[in-house]
């Protein structure tokens, strides 16, 4: 890791049902509470919903941070608030940028980069299989090639591309970030097929995410 490495921590919640026979004055002081927590820290973070769309989380909190302790802080400060008392994680995720090897691109990912954030994110961990890293670097880098190149017809996708190796259980964390999911789902189609899917092992679960503020998100809670 460099001074320049950031680390993405992307946490899905499950809220307990007993959580909803809460007055509703509690909950959105749990949701001000929260509120405050994560603007206190000084940390970037991004709240999403995904109630409703997926059985196993309902929300998302993904946090992006320089160092890792203070990331483990910040969730540990969470479980401390009143909506912490009333949620379990559901998948957590660790990665963190670094340079791709196959794009020379000189723009950055596309939350380091300041881009604006979109309505939607999916969210997914990547494993290649171990073929992949044996085949030669030209090889390697000409089916990449036609990977990116098929990402380039669909410029209103952002995409967040960080790495796992060593520290997380996947290879990759991919988050794409687009406002037209249907246009999302195209470019999937397009990716099956290039030549390096055949070299995918695990893209799943691939959690589609809405974005939110952190009251409206409590609020969703139900």
């Amino acid at each position: 890791m460099t001074e320049n490495t950031t680390f993405f921590v992307f946490s899905f919640f499950k809220v307990d049902p007993i959580w909803r026979w809460l007055p509703d004055l509690e909950k959105q002081e749990a949701g001000q509470q929260l509120d405050a927590e994560l603007k206190n820290n000084e940390i970037m973070y991004r709240i999403y919903l995904t109630i409703g769309i997926r059985s196993d989380a309902d929300f998302l909190i993904w946090v992006a941070d320089k160092s890792l302790e203070k990331i483990q802080n910040v969730f540990s400060k969470i479980y401390k608030t009143t909506l912490g008392k009333y949620i379990s994680t559901s998948h957590v995720y660790v990665s963190a940028t670094r340079p791709s090897i196959y794009s020379k691109a000189p723009k950055g990912h596309g939350w380091m980069a300041n881009d604006e954030q979109k309505k939607f994110v999916i969210v997914y961990p990547f494993i290649k299989t171990r073929e992949w890293y044996i085949l030669p670097p030209e090889q390697r880098q000409e089916m990449m090639d036609e990977h990116i190149e098929v990402g380039r017809k669909y410029p209103q996708i952002l995409l967040n591309t960080t790495y796992s190796f060593g520290i997380g259980d996947q290879d990759f964390m991919l988050a794409f970030e687009t406002d037209d999911l249907s246009v999302f789902q195209d470019l999937i189609m397009d990716l099956r097929k290039t030549k390096v899917s055949k070299y995918v092992t695990v893209d799943t679960p691939m959690i589609v995410c809405i974005k939110k503020d952190t009251l409206s998100m409590v609020q969703g809670l139900g």
